[in-house]
């Protein structure tokens, strides 16, 4: 069993005192229930082949990090700063540089280009 070690924040606690607040508790949620649910695991294990480097981040978190930001409204890969932004919620963003290559090498990986 691996451990959660992104999320400092296990459960969410709701109220209206005012402190903590964020327009983003909803989408941290839903990353969350990723979390929770083995999603990232999972595309971490199917992924695992297109890791370049150990101490580069880990491809289903960077995959799941994208979803998350597209269902948060993002449009565009710089529009990640959100989440890299609320560091409390959503633990450790990769920069968009991250991003774009991995984009990239999905693109190869897809085309059969890429590593297998």
């Amino acid at each position: 069993m691996k451990v959660m070690g992104r999320w400092s924040v296990k459960t969410v606690d709701v109220r209206a005192d005012g402190t903590g607040l964020s327009s983003r508790a909803g989408t941290s949620l839903l990353a969350l229930l990723a979390d929770r649910v083995g999603l990232a695991d999972g595309l971490s294990d199917a992924l695992e082949g297109t890791r370049e480097r150990r101490s580069g981040h880990d491809p289903g978190r960077v995959f799941c990090d994208l979803a998350v930001m597209l269902a948060d409204g993002g449009r565009c890969v710089s529009d990640l700063v959100a989440l890299a932004g609320q560091s409390s919620l959503f633990g450790n963003v990769a920069d968009d540089c991250s991003y774009r290559a991995f984009s990239a090498l999905m693109s190869l990986s897809s085309s059969g280009c890429g590593p297998s």
